[in-house]
């Protein structure tokens, strides 16, 4: 098996740069929602355009410029210019358990480690902020693949994960 193809397989490829991609998104977006929305469509054009490359620097390039100019556009959308900011006296809830994760974050490693124990005794699990992104990239990279499913046929996206997946255990 070539070693490049294996390397330019879209998993592959998806799992090298989401990291860089998502967090771009982020950046621009300030909000986890809209960043996993850019993150779908930058790899969504990416698997549907099958870009060529001269060299991983141009597909990093690539990935980025795309990033970019989604987040831009996300800016500009028409729907963003329609709204109207909160009014201050309207109070917000914060996210469930966030304020939760600040009183977390404020024991000591010990009693962490102790509640942890004691919360996976009783069959509950804890996820750290990583954990939470991790399940959350898998969500969004679902969510990806049902789209992709969607535009070119599930026989087609399926028939190409699963040729894939033969060439990484080769």
């Amino acid at each position: 098996m070539d070693p490049t193809q294996d390397r330019d397989s879209p998993e592959a490829v998806i799992r090298r740069y989401s990291d860089m991609v998502y967090r771009l998104a982020f950046a621009r977006t300030g909000n986890r929602s809209d960043a996993e929305d850019l993150y779908q469509e930058v790899f969504l054009r990416y698997l549907t355009r099958a870009p060529a490359f001269t060299s991983e620097e141009h597909r990093k390039a690539w990935l980025l410029r795309v990033a970019v100019n989604c987040a831009n556009r996300f800016h500009t959308a028409p729907w963003r210019k329609r709204t109207e900011p909160l009014s201050e006296a309207l109070s917000v809830p914060a996210p469930e358990g966030e304020d939760l994760w600040e009183e977390l974050r404020r024991l000591p490693e010990e009693e962490a480690s102790q509640l942890d124990q004691l919360a996976r005794e009783f069959g509950m699990e804890i996820l750290t902020p990583s954990e939470e992104l991790q399940a959350s990239m898998q969500a969004a990279n679902a969510k990806a693949l049902e789209l992709l499913r969607q535009e070119l046929g599930a026989e087609t996206v399926d028939g190409f994960l699963a040729a894939a997946a033969s060439a990484e255990t080769d």
